[in-house]
């Protein structure tokens, strides 16, 4: 799976935004703390859910059990607005 070319990401300091260009299908932006950057970063590449776990469990300090659900739910909320390609 990875974001859908018409999505783009955009990073701030302490927010991630994913916002819709064209024919999206999505009108509104996401906005989100700098673990759903983290995760929208690695979806710029064809990857696996469970890749991006493996890689946020490097990055972050927490029990992956834990990773793992939230790595869950922004994928779902992701698939609800039509961004990911799978």
């Amino acid at each position: 799976m990875k974001l859908k070319k018409e999505f783009i990401v955009h990073n701030t300091a302490d927010e991630s935004m994913l916002v819709p260009v064209g024919g999206a299908g999505f009108s509104g932006i996401v906005r989100g703390n700098k673990t759903l950057g983290a995760i929208l970063e690695l979806l710029k590449e064809q990857t696996t859910e469970e890749a991006i776990v493996d890689a946020m469990a490097q990055r972050f300090d927490a029990p992956k059990e834990r990773i793992a659900q939230d790595v869950e739910k922004a994928l779902s909320e992701l698939r609800k607005i039509g961004a990911l390609e799978e």
